[in-house]
């Protein structure tokens, strides 16, 4: 779709969503930042290969088999214990990052919840709307009126989590009695 084709609200969406997210890119901190490089660069295949080389030459070196550079690791502690230094680090900044990134999905969760529970609400309106129209202009509609009533109710958000907790338990409770 073109972009004089997209509706305006539409746009005015994407423009609005694009505005937060360099807001929250914008108040990210130094820390979160130099972590998200150190996950960038040791997360890409380049990183990779290089620490293949790196690996690779230390221990032809120290083995004896590349005699270029006279051996300081022969047993290869040394190599053993910088590569776990470096892996307690790079899962630090792992973990640093997927706590990032749960934290904006946990705001797009939330958003979604939101913008469906208003949905729910606005199309129980408009049930409610059509069907007091249909009444009033006496159209026959073939719809249970006991769902129609349903329908018609909104939805309580509590409740509906009360009752997915409820669920969760008794499956739970069986899993348990299995």
């Amino acid at each position: 779709m073109a972009e004089s084709q997209t509706p305006s609200v539409l746009s005015r969406n994407i423009a609005a969503l694009s505005a937060r997210r360099q807001q929250e890119q914008a108040a990210v901190g130094w820390e979160d930042r130099l972590a998200r490089q150190i996950t960038k660069i040791t997360g890409s295949m380049t990183f990779v290969y290089l620490q293949l080389a790196a690996v690779g030459i230390w221990v032809l070196i120290n083995v004896g088999l590349l005699p270029v550079v006279p051996r300081w690791d022969p047993h290869l502690v040394f190599l053993g214990t910088t590569v776990s230094v470096e892996a307690i680090f790079l899962s630090t900044f792992i973990l640093i990052s997927q706590n990032r990134m749960v934290s904006f999905e946990d705001k797009r969760a939330e958003l979604d919840l939101q913008v469906s529970l208003l949905a729910e609400h606005e199309l129980t309106k408009t049930v409610s709307l059509v069907s007091a129209i249909a009444e009033k202009l006496n159209v026959k509609v073939e719809i249970d009126p006991q769902e129609l009533e349903e329908i018609k109710r909104d939805v309580a958000p509590e409740t509906m989590l009360d009752k997915l907790d409820e669920q969760a338990r008794e499956a739970d409770d069986q899993k348990r009695q299995e």
